[in-house]
């Protein structure tokens, strides 16, 4: 009788350690524990109550890093099939532009998912870097174009090696606390709508500027030679400005903030 006293003991020991809660209730509010990358986030955002300008910053230049490629090219976009002589006839411009215009977004259909799975476990700021630096790199190629195939394989690949839309929202929330998660999802959605603005009116304007300004551009130069390199080269240069800024872009999923907290304790 004594011995199954004990044993009752022991479970009833048992059930209540195993009832503690990992985050324990105090008088000014929860103990965060030492270690947990989760409570290392929520700590960070109870801390900061406020807007965190800073990162809502870089969540709007990014995004409109990314969207200011995709529509710049559409003004142009005729005239350059045109001038790669892919057309037998006048009639079939139309028919080569289209494939053009939608190899990015084709490109990006193949891997977002991809993307959004590698931002889960590697965290968001390492894909949004690459996301960057791949419409730094393709989006100057795609302005070099000398046949067909080099713009579409070019925009193709700008779309599918940039994962950004999903990761950016992701981190747009996490860098804030509930109540501004949907003023920041609408900076993602209101930093696109301008790129797609400015984008076309910055196409139109500097493409072919041997032939607009030969008082600055002549036609045996650079922008003479390839005379839809120049709005492709705007954005590339403010993508790779945005690129540099993201070195230092503060880093809040839990894959990035556990890696730093095993760092730590190296």
């Amino acid at each position: 009788m004594e011995e199954q006293y004990h044993d009752g003991l022991r479970q009833h020991e048992a059930a209540a350690e195993s009832s503690v809660p990992l985050l324990e209730k105090k008088a000014g509010g929860v103990l965060y524990v030492e270690g947990c990358p989760g409570c290392a986030i929520d700590r960070r955002k109870a801390e900061n109550p406020g807007i965190p300008y800073s990162s809502f910053l870089y969540v709007w230049v990014i995004t409109l890093s990314t969207a200011l490629p995709i529509s710049s090219l559409f003004p142009y976009l005729y005239f350059m099939i045109r001038d790669l002589h892919v057309a037998k006839r006048t009639e079939d411009i139309g028919f080569y532009a289209g494939f053009v215009g939608a190899s990015f977004m084709f490109g990006r259909f193949l891997t977002a998912t991809i993307w959004g799975i590698a931002a889960d476990r590697i965290g968001r700021k390492p894909v949004i870097l690459f996301s960057v630096f791949s419409v730094v790199v393709f989006n100057t190629l795609f302005g070099l174009s000398v046949t067909y195939w080099m713009a579409i394989a070019t925009r193709f690949l700008m779309g599918a090696l940039n994962g950004l839309l999903g990761p950016i929202k992701a981190y747009s929330i996490e860098v804030c606390r509930p109540e501004h998660e949907a003023l920041a999802l609408s900076l993602v959605s209101t930093s696109w709508a301008i790129g797609l603005i400015i984008g076309p009116a910055l196409g139109g304007y500097l493409a072919l500027p041997a032939e607009k300004y030969p008082n600055i551009f002549s036609p045996d130069s650079l922008f003479g030679r390839f005379p839809y390199f120049l709005p492709c080269l705007c954005t590339s240069v403010f993508a790779a400005v945005v690129l540099t800024g993201c070195l230092w872009m503060p880093v809040c999923d839990i894959q990035m903030v556990l890696a730093s907290l095993v760092m730590q304790s190296v």
